[in-house]
């Protein structure tokens, strides 16, 4: 058996369904034999929307979503969604080449992305965004290097791995007896689940009962441990509210009487501010990145008044940007387990408190039925289609902003986001994704900006068979940067030619509708989720409602209001 027939028949063996990608160079040799396993191939139309595609999979499932490609263009286009699945901690495997020309390689052949003298060097782009990479020469290579691929993917903290498949390591018999010996890939593959030890969950089980006013921040860590039962647990336990990071957002129904809301510069004021109240603060597989603390405003979090304990899988994120009293060290699911199990607590302050903070899900914008249509009213209007069996993926810009504050989500894994590195264009491409991967409904959110970027995707939806709705929210310009200009026209680049949605998903072989009023809106989404066929809404937006000056936390206006 050559060695592309075996890592296909890895595959198999470690349960991947799906492969996204696109074909080209040596990765031919393995797109050769999907057609005869279990597995089935999306291609989309380019290597950025299948590695979204991928790294969405991975998100939503906690299995690594595999990205194959030739090389140069996984090395590129590629790039955006591996960057995504590193820093918001997505399981992907990438299966990619190096193009290479064999005794050719070190005369500089077009594409060869070996790292030679004349060529690309492929395997250091990889580098610093995955977190392992190989590049293995020979069958046994190849084979241990796919096993080990998987393995680091969803090891500790999970992030996008690669293995760049080289000529003969890929095209040579796999011998029948190799040394070293190449294991069976389920037990290789193998992970175990670390756990605090048990004085650490003491103290924190300490602090926590103590506390006058808890408060839980809930980060992506809760999403990918899918630690949902736990989280409610303990805040039932220790009586406290919960609160978010924008990628934490659905790791806890917003509808529940402990839901505060989102934190951070563009977050909920309400949950800003119960935030800076708590005495006790239990944070949960959040890294406190600039966005979630307000730039670090000085009267946010205080670690000199307020108790901090710091669950996270990496021991280094814990206490990283503020000192932590306690640090958890383990998975989010292991730690809060253990936590409810060793006490509780309870206060007159939690639920009244947290019912307040709630008041920032609605302004009087929300049930304005003014045209053109204003940004918080279209996501009251997405916001009633929303139920517990719907899934909405963001895009980066004002959209996700405006989506963060006014979608209220009515239970856990209803809410995705493009805020791992916050690409522009990730939203339409993942929604794609979400809906092969679940029997939900799917609502993909983007700017008209990000829409286009990717909007070959609903062909994919249309191809495979799957029928997210696509609300696109068009100003016709690039709205945030638009926004930010201090006089009018001094930024150039900000306004985009009127694109026809509607046209173009009626090319794509979908439906498309263009809405201009909130009653529009309405229908069209209830349309769109009846529907077989992917839907485009082109829905027409105020583009003066300023997303910043609306949003801004005042702990954020504290430090100058510094832009993301």
């Amino acid at each position: 058996m050559k060695a592309a027939e075996a890592v296909v028949e890895t595959l198999e063996a470690l349960g991947v369904e799906r492969v996204f990608g696109y074909p080209g160079g040596r990765v031919i040799e393995l797109f050769d034999h999907l057609p005869d396993s279990d597995i089935d191939l999306v291609r989309p139309r380019d290597e950025r929307e299948a590695s979204v595609m991928a790294e969405m999979h991975g998100r939503l499932t906690g299995q690594p979503g595999v990205l194959s490609g030739q090389g140069p263009w996984i090395g590129s286009l590629g790039v955006i969604g591996q960057m995504e699945a590193r820093l918001a901690s997505s399981p992907m495997v990438v299966l990619t080449e190096a193009s290479e020309r064999g005794d050719y390689s070190t005369l500089a052949p077009y594409q060869q992305a070996r790292g030679d003298y004349g060529g690309l060097d492929l395997p250091k782009i990889l580098d610093g965004v995955t977190k392992e990479h190989w590049f293995p020469r020979t069958p046994t290579e190849t084979l241990r290097s796919v096993q080990l691929a998987f393995k680091h993917a969803v090891a500790g903290r999970p992030g996008p791995t690669a293995v760049i498949l080289d000529g003969t390591g890929v095209t040579q018999a796999v011998p029948e007896d190799p040394t070293p010996p190449v294991w069976d890939p389920v037990e290789q593959t193998r992970t175990w689940l670390s756990r605090p030890t048990a004085e650490d969950v003491a103290a924190a089980a300490e602090a926590l009962a103590a506390a006058d006013r808890p408060v839980v921040v809930a980060g992506n860590g809760v999403h990918a441990a899918k630690a949902y039962d736990e989280l409610a647990t303990v805040a039932e336990a220790y009586d406290a509210v919960v609160t978010t990071s924008y990628l934490g957002k659905s790791t806890f129904p917003e509808t529940d009487e402990r839901a505060a809301g989102v934190i951070g510069s563009f977050g909920h004021e309400g949950a800003n501010q119960v935030v800076s109240e708590a005495d006790t603060l239990l944070v949960v597989g959040c890294r406190m990145n600039p966005m979630d603390t307000n730039w670090q405003a000085p009267s946010f979090i205080r670690p000199d008044e307020q108790t901090i304990v710091h669950a996270d899988i990496d021991t280094r994120n814990a206490g990283w940007v503020y000192p932590a009293d306690v640090g958890l060290i383990g998975d989010a699911k292991e730690s809060l387990r253990d936590l409810a199990e060793a006490g509780g607590g309870d206060n007159d302050w939690a639920l009244d408190r947290a019912r307040e903070a709630r008041g920032s899900f609605t302004a009087p914008e929300c049930d304005s039925d003014a045209e053109p249509i204003l940004p918080q009213r279209a996501v009251k209007e997405i916001e009633a289609v929303v139920d517990r069996e719907t899934i909405v993926t963001a895009d980066s810009g004002n959209n996700r902003f405006w989506l963060l504050n006014y979608l209220q989500t009515p239970a856990v894994r209803t809410y995705f986001g493009s805020g791992g590195v916050g690409g522009m264009g990730w939203a339409t491409p993942a929604a794609v994704s979400a809906a092969l991967a679940t029997d939900k409904d799917v609502i993909g959110v983007a700017g008209d900006g990000g829409f286009a970027m990717t909007m070959t995707s609903v062909e994919t939806a249309v191809e495979y068979g799957v029928a997210p709705t696509f609300v696109v929210l068009n100003d016709t310009s690039l709205g945030m940067v638009r926004q930010m200009q201090a006089e009018k026209n001094d930024i150039a680049g900000v306004e985009f030619h009127d694109t026809d949605f509607v046209k173009v998903a009626e090319g794509f072989g979908a439906v498309g509708r263009r809405v201009t009023t909130a009653e529009g809106l309405a229908e069209a989404l209830r349309e769109g989720k009846a529907s077989d066929l992917p839907t485009v809404v082109d829905v027409r937006i105020d583009r003066e409602q300023d997303m910043a000056e609306t949003l801004q936390s005042s702990f954020y206006a504290q430090v100058g209001g510094l832009h993301e």
